[in-house]
């Protein structure tokens, strides 16, 4: 897994980035009780705003840490939001993404180096 400083992860498998919002970042933002998902198709850019999230206690928007084409969103969030809070670093996936340059992984954070960043 990659990290970002805006506390969004992706992990890659061949071509496909699977991306979601990290542990530390659910626990901020507090119970999520709707998710609004991009389209599938849709090209979107490294930094694009992607998904909003809206919790008890605000609404939040969540970036795409790569670019390329939307390939799958997670249906389930639709009508089950919570999985966001119970599985944020697994079945609370937000997007799935084919990536058009996979070198913008680079600039990601690695685990180690992103729980320094949280710890700060």
């Amino acid at each position: 897994m990659k990290y970002t400083e805006s506390h969004e992860w992706v992990m890659v498998v061949g071509k496909i980035a699977t991306v979601g919002i990290t542990e530390y970042a659910q626990k901020e933002l507090g119970e999520v009780v709707y998710v609004e998902l991009p389209k599938i198709g849709s090209k979107v850019k490294a930094g694009d705003e992607s998904v909003v999230l809206e919790s008890t206690k605000a609404a939040v928007d969540i970036y795409t840490p790569v670019s390329g084409t939307i390939t799958a969103i997670n249906t389930e969030l639709k009508t089950h939001p919570e999985y966001v809070n119970h599985a944020s670093e697994g079945s609370g996936w937000l997007f799935q993404i084919e990536l058009t340059n996979p070198s913008e992984l680079t600039s990601l954070m690695d685990k180690s180096a992103y729980q320094s960043y949280i710890s700060q």
